[in-house]
């Protein structure tokens, strides 16, 4: 199998790009570095099966090429993270809507499988837990870019359904819960890698809000094996699947279990959300999925614990900070 990944240098590419590879598969990746680092794959150049290029997502001719070159393409080129996506909705909304566009406009052509990345972020304000792929969804005024998003990435969904019923595009979409793990940056406002660097430089943990609010953090390798079930599952064409844990943690907790992990003396301090991002900043307090529809179709579930996960991020945080 040949596949083409957008965004393919970030956090979740860059993992999938080897396990592809180490299946035997065939890659090419497309990333314009402006979230992505050449770092995370930098220890693949030169191998077999794999290839790079720098460009943009919304390069129509560049995508056209790629995409018909290989068997799947897995989109995951996005503007991501809390505090990038309240900093810039205007990059947030072009990137991810015009983005996702270019390629299933370049795989109608010849009717090539997409998988399309989307988010937890699309059920919004949604209260009913847990969060089933067939809930409504309860978005936030318009009024507050924190939304622009969920909105984007909602958007991108019903395009790729459109191409799916109208155009005949096979398209899978995952939906990801906050999937962490080693190589993700604390550059854009994610809490975990930001959690493991204040720790072990003995600052205090930053929790925003009231640290009560809960997430389900799942393994970036397991969420990457989900994909590749997904792709390998007929079924799975014209469907839309959580992808991500039901193990559900405060933030609280989540900073307590981090400190634990490194050994830190780290107090934890609450910043309020209006000093951390903007005035009328609104968030959930629980955010779960319902992961039964992934295990029924595809037969997979999250098997790495949050322990785990936590372990991983504070080797590869102290490996790094050994090097320099």
């Amino acid at each position: 199998m040949k596949v083409f990944i957008t965004g393919g240098a970030g956090f979740i590419g860059s993992h999938l790009c080897e396990r592809l590879l180490e299946r035997g598969d065939k890659v090419i990746i497309l990333d314009d570095l402006s979230t992505g680092q050449m770092d995370n794959v930098s220890h693949l150049m030169g191998r077999e099966g794999f290839e790079h290029r720098v460009g943009s997502v919304t390069d129509v001719a560049l995508v056209g090429e790629l995409v018909d070159r290989c068997d799947v393409t897995v989109h995951l080129a996005a503007a991501v993270g809390v505090r990038l996506i309240v900093e810039h909705p205007v990059h947030t909304i072009e990137t991810n809507v015009r983005g996702t566009e270019v390629v299933l406009g370049a795989a109608a052509k010849k009717q090539k499988l997409v998988v399309l990345a989307s988010t937890s972020e699309v059920y919004g304000k949604g209260v009913k837990i847990p969060f089933s792929e067939d809930d409504d969804l309860k978005l936030g005024g318009t009024q507050h870019s924190r939304w622009a998003y969920a909105c984007s990435k909602a958007l991108d969904e019903w395009l790729a359904l459109a191409y799916w019923k109208e155009k005949k595009v096979p398209v899978i979409i995952a939906r990801f819960f906050n999937t962490v793990g080693p190589r993700q940056t604390g550059r854009y406002g994610m809490v975990l890698p930001n959690f493991v660097a204040q720790a072990l430089a003995g600052d205090p943990i930053r929790v925003f809000g009231s640290g009560e609010q809960s997430r389900c953090f799942g393994h970036v390798r397991d969420a990457v094996e989900a994909v590749i079930r997904l792709i390998e599952t007929p079924v799975a064409v014209g469907q839309v699947f959580n992808v991500g844990t039901e193990r559900e943690v405060t933030i609280n907790r989540l900073a307590e279990m981090v400190r634990d992990t490194v050994g830190a003396q780290s107090a934890i301090e609450h910043v309020p959300y209006n000093e951390a991002y903007a005035v009328g900043f609104e968030d959930l307090e629980r955010r779960v999925p319902d992961t039964t529809k992934l295990a029924k179709v595809a037969g997979y579930r999250f098997t790495r614990t949050l322990e785990q996960i936590i372990a991983d991020v504070v080797e590869e945080q102290r490996s790094r900070l050994a090097l320099r």
